[in-house]
């Protein structure tokens, strides 16, 4: 048994899992995918969401039967042994120093359009993000999630509301023939795109958390993935319908200027909040996750701290720990001027890496189909670290680090 409360329901797990994938994409990436596939991009995401069906799966299968707050780690544990476990956990753990701060320097980025905001106003906001991000870990999964679930409606309300009052219309959409379909187009597009679809591996850590995790948690999991893969697909339809995309015009301001085009610029202020939230969903559950596996981690040393949980049965000191580090970082890169998309892509391999980790371990535990599938998922896996290139070489050196300097003993 967790120890941790268990308070989730199903439409909770949607709304997590799904502003967790939408995060900081929903307002980028659909151009982007638009600017290098053009219309093909209206292809691309179903072939994508049919592509990452098999880790998904296998994300819901482990969780159902596995359900632990320590995640993919746990997942590990079971199908290798415990060090390649603790390994598992600090690889993910290894993610607060680069992906984190970046995560917060895209959300704060909408007060910049919003107010202008720039350099220690902007770091301000990125302090104030994290302590919203405490006080909401500090009451309970079901505040998260009900505030993210709040978030998806939201978000699907905006793009219903650029749809209908741009008269966009299902049966107009102009999808190429898929004869006409350019592979090198759909590729590239699949590569951009396949970065909406990192946030599984933290939605395992809330698994327990779960009031029935067999039951509610691949559920959950499933329809939050097709949920927000249908967002995605409606954001590219708008996109291309008002042809909000070109190399002059950031990829994260195509949403805001189709609202300010459709409402008028008073408007902004709408499309800037809904951005803002939608990043902080994605963050405040990484957080979340983070502070449950540093708990899990700590059970080896009953008398840490970081073992302990609150009187509400929730780990804070973990929680503390984890925004300390992400203060730290914040602090750090803030002062020495670091480039944040170099951040972003070392974080990218991370995530590849935990996915094929989960998948492996999955062709350890499961059997029949789900074992095919876990395969189809590593092979999946082994093609985006090829397609990552020497970019997922941060993820490599601290996956060799981990393994050579952690203790060998299970009170590491």
């Amino acid at each position: 048994m967790s120890g941790l409360k268990q308070e989730l329901g199903l439409a909770q797990g949607v709304g997590l899992l799904s502003t967790s994938l939408l995060g900081t994409g929903v307002f980028a990436v659909p151009a982007l995918a638009a600017l290098v596939a053009g219309g093909d991009s209206l292809w691309a995401w179903p072939v994508l969401i049919i592509l990452v069906f098999p880790v998904a799966i296998v994300f819901a299968i482990l969780g159902r039967h596995f359900p632990s707050a320590g995640g993919v780690a746990h997942f590990v544990d079971m199908a290798f042994g415990p060090r390649l476990a603790r390994v598992t956990g600090w690889l993910f753990l290894s993610v607060i120093p680069v992906g984190l701060p970046a995560a917060l320097h895209i959300a704060t980025g909408f007060g910049q359009a919003l107010f202008g905001w720039h350099d220690s106003q902007l770091l301000l906001a990125e302090l104030g993000t994290l302590a919203i991000v405490w006080w909401l870990g500090s009451r309970g999964a079901s505040s998260s999630a009900n505030l993210q679930t709040l978030v998806a409606v939201l978000i699907v309300a905006l793009i219903a509301a650029i749809w209908w009052f741009g008269d966009i219309r299902l049966g107009e959409i102009p999808f190429p023939p898929v004869t006409q379909i350019a592979p090198d187009h759909l590729f590239s597009a699949l590569s951009v795109m396949f970065w909406c679809f990192v946030g599984l591996e933290a939605f395992a850590h809330l698994a327990s958390e779960f009031k029935n995790p067999e039951r509610d948690f691949p559920r959950a999991l499933m329809i939050g993935l097709l949920l927000a893969g249908t967002v995605y697909w409606a954001c590219t339809v708008v996109v291309l319908h008002f042809n909000a995309y070109n190399s002059e015009l950031a990829a994260a301001a195509s949403l805001p200027t189709i609202v300010v085009q459709l409402f008028g610029v008073q408007a902004l202020w709408v499309a800037c909040v809904i951005g803002y939230l939608a990043c902080f969903a994605s963050l405040n559950i990484y957080i979340q996750s983070f502070a449950r596996l540093v708990w899990t981690q700590a059970q080896n040393k009953p008398q840490s701290p970081l073992s302990r949980l609150s009187k509400k049965q929730l780990p804070v000191n973990a929680l503390n720990a984890v925004l300390g580090c992400c203060v730290i970082s914040t602090l750090a890169i803030f002062w020495l001027d670091i480039n944040l998309d170099a951040l972003i892509v070392y974080a990218n391999g991370i995530f590849i890496v935990i996915y094929l980790l989960c998948m492996l371990a999955g062709c350890r535990l499961l059997k029949g189909r789900y074992k095919a599938l876990a395969v189809t998922g590593a092979l999946l896996c082994v093609v985006l670290l090829a397609m990552v290139g020497w970019k997922c070489l941060y993820a490599v050196v601290m996956l060799a680090v981990f393994w050579l300097f952690l203790p060998k003993s299970s009170g590491a």
